[in-house]
């Protein structure tokens, strides 16, 4: 999943994208609401973590204008302000779930693993595909039952083909759920994680097809 976290304390920015980058997840950081409108505007994300008190603009109002363009990502909400009337307006405006700081990393984590289920339609971390599970809990997989090792990149490229079984996606596409915009990549790179991860899962029910000219798409055979 490739997050947006809007958050004015420097210091827990660095500490959240720091912990989602050690589970495999790649995660951008601004600082304002108007610097995420910019970034939204030509950039898409699987979701955003946004404070309510930023310099500006508030979490608020970008969440308010955010539903009012009818944009459907899903938004959680990370702030110190626990009142009860706060928690109450933040979901009446939009937002899919309420976090208080300070706040447990895992649980950051796995609330955003639920959000992303949700508005999938998922009702489970595991994705079975005949004889290939991915468990998006703990970012393990397992073929024929034996957990194979994976890297980062690797387990990021595959959840993405799992949650677009039969639609090409190219390399833009995947570029862009891969990289942070401060890591510097090529399309070759692109190709070397795709080459491994074909390798790793060779013999199981998951195909990962090039078409030509246009990406990549991922099929299970019954």
């Amino acid at each position: 999943m490739r997050i947006l976290l809007i958050e004015d304390n420097t210091e827990l920015a660095n500490a959240i994208s720091e912990y989602f980058g050690h589970i495999g997840h790649p995660l951008d950081w601004c600082e304002s609401a108007e610097s995420a409108e910019k970034l939204l505007a030509y950039q898409s994300f699987d979701m955003l973590i946004l404070d309510i008190n930023l310099p500006g603009k508030s979490g608020f109002q970008l969440l308010k204008q955010l539903r009012a363009q009818s944009e459907e990502i899903p938004v959680l909400i990370l702030t110190a302000r626990a009142e009860v009337d706060d928690r109450v307006s933040a979901l009446d405006i939009g937002a899919d779930d309420y976090m208080v700081k300070p706040f447990d990393f895992r649980e950051l984590a796995a609330r955003c693993r639920a959000l992303l289920r949700r508005e999938r339609g998922n009702a489970s971390n595991q994705i079975v595909c005949g004889n290939l599970t991915y468990d998006a809990s703990t970012a393990s997989v397992t073929l024929h039952e034996i957990q194979i090792d994976l890297r980062h990149r690797e387990i990021q490229l595959l959840e993405l083909l799992l949650n677009n079984l039969d639609h090409v996606l190219t390399k833009e596409q995947i570029a862009d759920r891969l990289y942070r915009f401060d890591e510097a990549y090529t399309p070759n790179a692109i190709e070397q994680v795709l080459t491994r991860l074909r390798k790793k899962l060779a013999g199981s029910s998951l195909h990962i097809k090039t078409i030509r000219g246009l990406g990549y798409l991922a099929h299970v055979d019954d």
